[in-house]
């Protein structure tokens, strides 16, 4: 199962239309994964049209992202157990408020958004994953979407990294 991870898109305010790069990884998609900060539910409706979409919403998300998706997810997919949540907050880092935002071992990947950052790292026996922004880079190095190819006995994580918004 291919699962395409995106946050942080900000569209349209940071972005009109998807960039060029994931075209070919909506297509590829089996299910997408949102990780929050949408900020129009018009790209709920959009991603709708290539897979299932499971998300969470963020801290620049209002009310109608709100009525659609909840703060934080829980999915099993071809057996793994998959926490999503935007990992926004007051207190410690995005990758300890993600971790925290769910009880410990009981998830075998979270995703998560927030910081712009891609990030891939186990704490513990649970993968910590960040696609980082395919819209809005901030101070990473590139614009940056996510990958997770799943099936009952393995699951691969991994970052798709791109220079240029179109």
């Amino acid at each position: 199962m291919k699962i395409l991870v995106i946050a942080d898109t900000h569209m349209p305010k940071k972005a009109k239309e998807w960039p060029e790069e994931l075209y070919k990884a909506f297509a590829e998609a089996d299910y997408i994964i949102h990780a929050g900060d949408w900020q129009s539910p018009d790209v709920w409706k959009d991603l709708r049209q290539y897979a299932p979409v499971t998300g969470v919403y963020g801290n620049v998300d209002g009310e109608d992202i709100k009525a659609i998706v909840k703060e934080k997810e829980e999915v099993v997919l071809e057996g793994w157990r998959i926490g999503i949540v935007h990992g926004h907050g007051e207190k410690g880092t995005t990758e300890k408020r993600a971790g925290e935002a769910f009880a410990p071992g009981q998830k075998d990947i979270i995703i998560f958004g927030h910081s712009h950052i891609p990030y891939l790292r186990y704490a513990g026996k649970t993968l910590m994953f960040n696609p980082g922004s395919p819209t809005d880079k901030r101070k990473a190095a590139m614009f940056s979407y996510g990958l997770l190819d799943l099936s009952h006995d393995y699951f691969e994580a991994r970052h798709v990294f791109f220079s240029r918004k179109s």
